[in-house]
């Protein structure tokens, strides 16, 4: 009999992580919305919140591309989210050539406009802007590729995200309330609250009401009744939900299992929720050790600085992105990583080069990857991160060598990935504690002969041969005898 969920810290507990995830470990969202009109960085979904503070690099551009906010404000972007070339499909196709094995959008970020037709509110995309059911077009298009399906909701932020106390702008006129959300705590200003991820002490006049928790959770319920999502991504604004809310949400959504008969996953930031009630995120960052406990890293193409599109950011190398998710895959962890689209819901060229990249790859490596588990150890090697968690990624810039090594299991095979193409002898230390009679063969994904290897004191040494069968790293498979 399916388990049933109550609507408690210590049932929600009990949620396991889906063995589909485990299994998946790498996953593709969108980042696309009215803010990637502007396209202007830094962080162009806080393009919104920044071109009402003045200041702001965002305020100053604004003024002088726009004009000032209480002129154009961030409602007047809405017909210039065109999206005339989205194509639901070509996207789903991308995602799955670059091996993503779950996909989907951000169905509503802080701003307060729904990517799909909202029962609840004229100001969505169904209704406004690209007149299109985005997330529902998504939904069909990444199934029918026979990936799962993810949405991203960042909603709860909505609260504080605009300046209703100012009464210059358009954010503070009821007449526009479903974008801006209503009007509240007009002698109150929000500036620095939620903005930065330090946990600011809230007075109980500045949390949202309860208006707005109703409007939260129907929302959620809107999404998962229509397109039945098999992984919900939370941002950090569920630190300022109720907690009773979150539960009844969580049990709702969990429960859900038994009536599709399929299992979910929600994930969460920081301690927004009790610890092992859902799944951990770290935005760009990571940890640097193996974990007892599975956690996903939500990154993005760009330098961390777009997230949604913005024409002057660069872009990191495929490299850099294989790195990333071997690294992640054995310490534990998955990736959920992000690519902007234009307002015209075409993908920049770069960043389909970078999928395309990790797609060529993992169509050699995946096994490596997919349906694997850690070792006793994660990896080896000189390249230590010094920065860990949430963004860590901002504050080191990690270059791996092909002397630094990342182990995974699957059955009775060990995976040593070089993050490199390593030299023609070397010796994978972490393999010294193997039985002699243990090691059956050892291999090079994409080379068709056994390799030259021996058993020694300091571990398998291995020779390589001449020819690299792919770049960015090197897969050596290792098939063990199950007993000696």
């Amino acid at each position: 009999m399916p388990k049933r969920y109550e609507a408690t810290w210590a049932s929600l507990k009990t949620h396991p992580t889906a063995q589909w995830m485990r299994r998946a470990k790498f996953g593709i969202y969108t980042h696309w919305g009215i803010y990637c009109v502007p396209a202007t960085g830094p962080n162009v979904t806080w393009y919104p919140y920044n071109m009402y503070r003045e200041g702001t690099p965002q305020y100053e551009y604004h003024c002088k591309t726009y004009g000032r906010p209480s002129e154009f404000g961030y409602k007047d972007f809405i017909p210039m989210f065109t999206a005339e070339h989205f194509d639901a499909d070509e996207w789903a196709e991308l995602f799955k050539r670059a091996g993503a094995r779950f996909a989907g959008p951000v169905a509503e970020h802080h701003d307060g406009f729904p990517m799909w037709d909202a029962s609840d509110t004229d100001w969505c995309a169904g209704k406004m802007g690209p007149k299109r059911d985005v997330v529902g077009e998504l939904e069909k298009a990444i199934r029918a590729q026979d990936m799962r399906f993810m949405v991203a909701m960042h909603h709860a932020e909505n609260w504080w995200f605009f300046p209703h106390w100012k009464k210059e702008y358009d954010t503070s006129d009821p007449r526009y309330a479903g974008l801006y959300g209503e009007p509240h705590n007009l002698d109150f200003d929000f500036d620095g609250y939620g903005r930065g991820h330090d946990h600011a002490e809230w007075r109980a006049q500045d949390k949202p009401s309860k208006v707005f928790l109703e409007r939260w959770k129907n929302r959620l319920a809107e999404v998962v009744e229509r397109y039945e999502p098999d992984y919900i991504w939370f941002d950090f604004g569920l630190r300022f939900v109720h907690d009773q809310y979150k539960q009844d949400f969580l049990a709702y959504y969990y429960n859900k299992e038994a009536e599709w008969g399929r299992e979910v996953v929600a994930t969460y930031k920081w301690h927004d929720i009790p610890p092992g009630a859902a799944l951990l995120d770290f935005e760009l960052g990571k940890t640097a050790e193996l974990t007892h406990y599975e956690w996903i890293t939500d990154t993005t193409v760009d330098d961390g600085q777009g997230w949604g599109y913005i024409k002057e950011t660069e872009y990191k190398t495929v490299t850099e992105m294989v790195h990333y998710l071997v690294d992640n895959v054995s310490k534990n962890g998955f990736m959920l990583l992000n690519v902007g689209p234009k307002p015209d819901g075409t993908i920049p060229d770069e960043s389909k080069a970078i999928l395309e990249g990790m797609g060529e790859w993992l169509r050699l490596n995946g096994e490596a990857i997919y349906d694997t588990v850690p070792w006793n150890t994660y990896g080896e090697g000189p390249t230590k991160m010094t920065h860990v968690g949430a963004f860590s990624d901002t504050k080191e810039k990690l270059q791996f060598t092909a002397k630094d090594i990342r182990f995974t299991v699957r059955g009775n095979v060990l995976y040593a990935i070089t993050l490199g193409f390593p030299e023609k002898e070397f010796v994978i230390e972490s393999t010294h504690a193997l039985y002699p009679g243990e090691v059956r063969s050892v291999e090079l994904l994409g080379v068709d002969d056994e390799l030259r290897w021996e058993m020694t004191a300091d571990g398998i040494k291995i020779e390589r041969p001449d020819h690299k069968p792919c770049e960015h790293a090197s897969v050596f498979k290792i098939t063990r005898n199950t007993y000696m």
